[in-house]
């Protein structure tokens, strides 16, 4: 009769047998076959450890994810990771943790945040549905960052937290912030959805603030199907967090276990009565942000191919730039903080006002070429149907926002995107130019 671990071994072997039919050795065809901006890139060890997970049907989180919380905060050199179910939900997390009574130091219905125009929709959102006020700031052109001076002339005392997006994995000025938060003591959040892997001297992305926010969406860095992270650096932040992952419960048991802390049924917390079980407690309004175990185990092995991922976006990204440079009359390209060194999302692209051509132009022509075009992301958010409406105050003008809405966008620069691919998306690139001389 078979053993439980001879059966498992099969089923690997099949799972092999199966990647290697379906997802490997398949040929780029140029100009038929699309050229992704983003993409999942795994190979059969993911599929593997996500069957094998499966396998023991302990289906939400457990001992794998744990290991991830682990394991990702120690690549983050960060002192903790709270894995949840999207970067959406990181984010939406983040703003409500701050808002906990349990912290000394929180924010209220009403507080001022900062944050750009220039966002992705689920960046502002929590700032709403916390009941806070969003105030809006423009962003540079070249960086697609909030911009240094409109920050500077925008920070007051009544600015109770700032949110930055690293946008497409390009660092702010974390010098500046820092600064800045040292003189007006304001929570920052960094939306580093865009840079896993982005350091600023040295210091990865996400670990300045209070707290930073990770996507693990398959367009992302590394994927875990659905799923995020957040990153935080003390312990009481880090408890709230979960507590507000799992219902808002007290009890940070993991599925299955039971007694934790030695007095399940010694507490006496609110207005419930000594002894009310400490498993159905609950010292937050919360969600279920959980993730699965078996996507925790597909990010186990994402996380071994991280460094190999970042290496090459670098890559493609420092392609793209030196092909392009000989068009800077009329494209403006990416720049960077000398202490930077971005872990690209995406290689993003500005026509110029004076180029003789407009942004539809050129996209339309990569896109007849099945090469992916897009924008970066909301433009001006407060232009958007579901924001057009929202209290909120801006301070200063939005200017490059609204041409970086107009005039924007961006290509890929992901790992799945090869030599062959790469080579193609310059030859598209250099036939645009040529055929309008």
């Amino acid at each position: 009769m078979d053993t439980e671990q001879q059966l498992r071994q099969e089923i690997r072997k099949l799972v092999q047998k199966l990647y290697r039919v379906k997802f490997a050795g398949s040929t780029f065809h140029p100009g038929a076959d699309k050229l992704n901006y983003a993409g999942r890139v795994f190979d059969e060890k993911e599929m593997e450890e996500a069957v094998d997970t499966l396998l023991d049907f302990e289906l939400t989180h457990g001992k794998k994810a744990v290991q991830f919380e682990r394991d990702f905060a120690a690549f983050s050199r960060s002192k903790f990771s709270v894995l949840t179910n999207s970067g959406s939900s990181a984010n939406l997390l983040a703003m409500t943790a701050l808002k906990s009574k349990r912290l000394p130091k929180h924010l209220t219905n009403g507080d001022k945040v900062l944050t750009p125009a220039m966002t992705f929709p689920t960046t502002l959102a929590p700032i709403l549905q916390n009941n806070l006020r969003p105030v809006f700031v423009d962003v540079d052109s070249g960086t697609y960052n909030v911009a240094e001076e409109a920050l500077k002339e925008a920070m007051g005392r009544d600015i109770k937290a700032v949110v930055v997006p690293h946008t497409l994995g390009n660092l702010n000025n974390m010098d500046l912030l820092m600064d800045l938060q040292k003189d007006h003591g304001f929570l920052l959040v960094e939306d580093t959805c865009d840079a896993l892997g982005s350091t600023f001297n040295g210091r990865h992305a996400g670990t300045f603030g209070q707290l930073g926010t990770v996507s693990f969406y398959p367009a992302h860095h590394m994927t875990l199907g659905e799923g995020g992270a957040i990153l935080a650096q003390d312990g009481p932040t880090v408890k709230v967090l979960k507590s507000l992952r799992e219902w808002g419960r007290d009890c940070w048991c993991l599925p299955n276990m039971s007694n934790t802390c030695g007095k399940r049924f010694g507490w006496k917390l609110g207005a419930l009565p000594e002894g009310y079980d400490h498993k159905y407690i609950y010292s937050e309004i919360g969600y279920n942000l959980k993730v699965l175990d078996l996507q925790a185990a597909i990010g186990l092995e994402q996380l071994k191919k991280l460094p190999a991922f970042i290496r090459k976006r670098k890559e493609n990204f420092t392609t793209i730039y030196n092909h392009l440079r000989e068009h800077q009359d009329t494209l403006l390209l990416p720049t960077w903080h000398p202490k930077a060194d971005p872990s690209w999302f995406a290689f993003p692209i500005t026509v110029r006002e004076d180029a003789g051509f407009s942004r539809k132009d050129l996209t339309s022509f990569l896109e007849s070429k099945k090469i992916e075009t897009r924008m970066i992301f909301g433009g001006n958010i407060l232009k958007q149907p579901a924001y057009m409406d929202i209290g909120r105050e801006i301070r200063g003008s939005l200017e490059n926002t609204d041409r970086i809405m107009s005039n924007s966008f961006f290509v890929g620069v992901y790992p799945g995107i090869t030599e062959e691919k790469m080579g193609f998306m310059l030859e598209s690139f250099d036939g645009f130019f040529t055929g309008r001389t």
